[in-house]
């Protein structure tokens, strides 16, 4: 599949960080670029820079996800891409130090919004794009991309909920690839390590630097446009499907 006028995508949390530098990428390619945030400011911001279309959309609530859907279709069509970076990472013990247990409904907005969230939009995608006509002589109709974290695998002190949450994104590629294949549509998964998002960006230069010497090579921060490359060479190489890859400069995570 190659990017050109004809193809509309969908990003998830492409207000900022990983999804703001795939958009940007899509858009450079000359996709139709619609953005999914829940950021409305930032997102009409980044829309309107790239010539794309905004939607205030929670990606764990399904009708907020099938009304975004409807809103970016009718403006664009129906898309061929889809990319999922919507997400959270708020962090807690599974006992905190006064002997407290980790808040259900935390954990539960945690699965909620980075696991569920990721299916209603994938499932919801996947059922438009089914529709579409084959691009090529493989049956090619498009491409899911999820983001998992190195937590998926690496979980550290604190990060119970949010690893959890990145493991079933990592699980269930597969199984929705093959639930797919039929279709014409690819799935694939970026793990993630360090990078310079919004989160680790309001942190000082010295922590910052701190961070990014823990990494084996480059010893640095990811860029958010080394991400959105990644998910160009899914697009582009049809022989990646089912894959999950760790894109973290040879990072694992300490326990802390």
């Amino acid at each position: 599949m190659k990017l050109s006028g004809d193809i509309a995508a969908v990003v998830t949390g492409g207000a900022s960080g990983l999804g703001e530098a795939t958009a940007r990428m899509l858009a450079e390619g000359g996709a139709r670029v619609a953005i999914f945030d829940m950021n409305e400011e930032a997102g009409q911001a980044v829309a309107a820079d790239i010539g794309g279309t905004f939607a205030k959309v929670d990606v764990a609530d399904h009708e907020s996800v099938a009304a975004g859907f409807d809103a970016v279709r009718a403006a664009q069509g129906q898309e061929r891409i889809c990319v999922n970076c919507a997400g959270v990472g708020w962090a807690a013990r599974t006992v905190n130090r006064e002997g407290a247990p980790h808040d259900p409904a935390l954990f539960a907005k945690i699965v909620g919004i980075n696991l569920v969230g990721t299916f209603n939009v994938a499932s919801r995608a996947a059922a438009g794009i089914q529709a579409l006509e084959p691009l090529d002589a493989d049956g090619t109709r498009g491409l899911i991309v999820m983001t998992a974290s190195v937590a998926a695998f690496d979980g550290q002190i604190g990060q119970a909920g949010y690893a959890a949450s990145k493991a079933g994104v990592a699980g269930m590629t597969l199984p929705m690839a093959r639930d797919l294949s039929r279709a014409g549509i690819r799935v694939n998964t970026i793990a993630p390590g360090l990078f310079l998002t919004p989160m680790l960006k309001g942190l000082p230069e010295e922590a910052q630097v701190s961070l990014g010497q823990q990494v084996p090579f480059p010893a640095r921060l990811g860029d958010p446009a080394e991400y959105a490359m990644l998910v160009r060479q899914f697009i582009e190489n049809g022989m990646l499907n089912a894959a999950v890859i760790r894109l973290d400069g040879a990072i694992r995570m300490a326990p802390k």
